[in-house]
């Protein structure tokens, strides 16, 4: 993931010499190029300092307010609820998981994958099965404390696509292993066009 922005950094840059350097300086070659090269390792120093530390302040930051930055909606049903009903609005919402709540307390959590593993592959039919009887249940969940690099560490070792959030028995919400990739890599966009400004600052100097 980082290669591709120093190299495009890089291939910006190369651009300079013939062009702002070389037009506004009256300089001989070898000190146009000597300044050239100097210009692009410090491009380079600070394509990898704003990739640090970007990349550190956002897998420190915490649920609650990444939760909060994105708006996040509860998705959630009732365990009486069919396999068939659950699955329809997971289909209508576009999410891959729902919730099992009942009276605002997480009894677990259903899947795309409960669906195939736990209702199709043990031939059940699924207008007639209750969610709560293929349902995950007890799933793993983190609190609004728990950090980005945290989160996506425990969906690496456990192994799970969705964490709900929750504190002293509230759901606050729930982030799928997507949502924290994206959150990680998000705002990496303006990093070239950063280091363009500040190479051409560094040019008209």
């Amino acid at each position: 993931m980082r290669t591709p922005y120093i190299f495009t950094a890089a291939a910006v840059l190369l651009a300079l010499p013939g062009t702002a350097l070389a037009e506004e300086v009256d300089l001989p070659a070898p000190v146009l190029e000597w300044s050239f090269y100097v210009l692009l390792i410090f491009a380079l120093v600070v394509a990898v300092g704003i990739f640090f530390k970007r990349g550190k302040d956002k897998r420190s930051e915490s649920m609650s307010e990444l939760l909060e930055e994105h708006h996040a909606v509860i998705h959630s049903v009732d365990p009486d609820i069919s396999v068939t009903e659950c699955v329809g609005q997971m289909n209508e919402q576009q999410i891959g998981a729902m919730l099992v709540m009942k009276e605002d307390r997480l009894l677990g959590i259903f899947t795309e994958r409960d669906a195939i593993t736990r209702v199709l592959g043990a031939g059940l039919e699924p207008s007639y099965t209750k969610v709560s009887a293929v349902m995950s249940n007890n799933p793993i969940s983190i609190t609004p404390s728990t950090t980005l690099d945290e989160a996506m560490a425990i969906v690496s070792n456990q192994r799970i696509r969705h964490l709900p959030v929750v504190q002293d028995g509230q759901v606050l919400g729930m982030v799928s292993a997507g949502d924290l990739t994206h959150w990680l890599v998000e705002d990496r966009g303006g990093e070239v066009q950063e280091l363009v400004d500040i190479a051409g600052r560094k040019g008209g100097t």
